[in-house]
């Protein structure tokens, strides 16, 4: 039997280039929660580890027993609120600063005097926070990422929500104690790379002309032009991609459960803040930001599985 295999760049990704941002946009309309909290939270990527954990998924063939399994770490340090958006019919009818940290100057102008919540008068039908990352908290770098979170709850919820955390820092203990979670994140860059790499079509025989690792034609004489689903050689990698539903396997601070590793972690060094364990593979290298949302999209088989902690291997 002939074997088949198509070419492996989808055409969901298009146009294959670079991300613009290293934190990306998201689609809050589908992501509804009636917790008056943040529907979002920043991370950063510390790396991979393998985890002991029990398992005592229903039905599952090593139920109750001590299994393995590949995680990733990503150091959580808290956040705070910059400002406060005020949308109306899906537009912003108002902003208000609410904070002048010193540490914003590296990355927007930050105004002398803040404006309090109480002297806003604009007719609104939802909130949402532009918040700030405290990076310099960890090894990481000083400059706060900064990135528009919703919040879940009713109007007056939002709004009661809000008049709480201003001047706060907000842990993600508080925003994703447990249970699923989606990620979003910018991939490893692997800049020009060819067509084989890039789409995975197969080598042309040794005796070929005009190349071996290149497509064998370009396409018709009529359109003339190449199209865009041609295998052409372009940049790799440094994609915006979600990964679904990963299940949190811990939530902690470093002073109470030291996961360090003597030297610190590879590419990273040592957590100092609080991080997530979460089961399986991120995207991106170490250090990369990265959004954490609520899983609006769960399957049967996550919201199954029920697996314990017990330690890192």
């Amino acid at each position: 039997m002939t074997p088949n295999k198509p070419k492996a760049g989808s055409l969901q990704y298009w146009p294959r280039k670079r991300a613009e941002r290293i934190l990306p946009n998201v689609n809050w309309n589908p992501i509804k929660s009636d917790n008056a909290n943040l529907q979002g939270f920043i991370g950063y990527k510390v790396g991979m580890t393998s985890v002991f954990v029990k398992d005592d998924t229903a039905d599952s063939m090593t139920k109750g027993k001590k299994i393995i399994l590949p995680a990733t770490i990503v150091e959580c340090p808290g956040v705070k609120i910059y400002s406060v958006r005020f949308y109306k019919n899906k537009k912003v009818a108002g902003e208000l600063i609410v904070s002048n940290d010193k540490d914003l100057k590296r990355v927007v102008k930050v105004p002398k005097q803040i404006g309090k919540i109480e002297d806003v008068k604009v007719d609104f039908d939802d909130i949402r926070v532009l918040v700030y990352s405290e990076v310099k908290k960890t090894d990481i770098k000083k400059s706060p990422d900064m990135i528009e979170l919703a919040i879940g709850g009713t109007k007056e919820q939002k709004l009661a929500f809000v008049k709480d955390k201003i001047g706060k820092s907000i842990s993600v203990s508080e925003v994703f104690p447990k249970g699923l979670i989606d990620v979003r994140g910018v991939t490893i860059g692997k800049g020009l790379q060819g067509p084989v790499q890039r789409f995975g079509i197969c080598f042309k025989s040794h005796k070929s002309e005009k190349g071996v690792r290149r497509p064998g034609s370009l396409g018709p004489w009529h359109p003339a032009r190449v199209t865009f689903v041609t295998a052409m050689a372009g940049q790799l990698g440094y994609f915006t991609r979600v990964l679904l539903n990963n299940m949190i396997l811990k939530s902690a601070k470093i002073s109470d459960l030291n996961i360090n590793r003597p030297g610190g972690f590879r590419h990273y060094g040592n957590i100092k803040t609080e991080f997530l364990v979460i089961n399986g593979s991120l995207q991106g290298p170490q250090k990369r930001p990265l959004l954490l949302t609520p899983s609006f999209r769960p399957t049967k088989r996550q919201l199954k599985q029920k697996l314990e902690f017990i330690e890192l291997r």
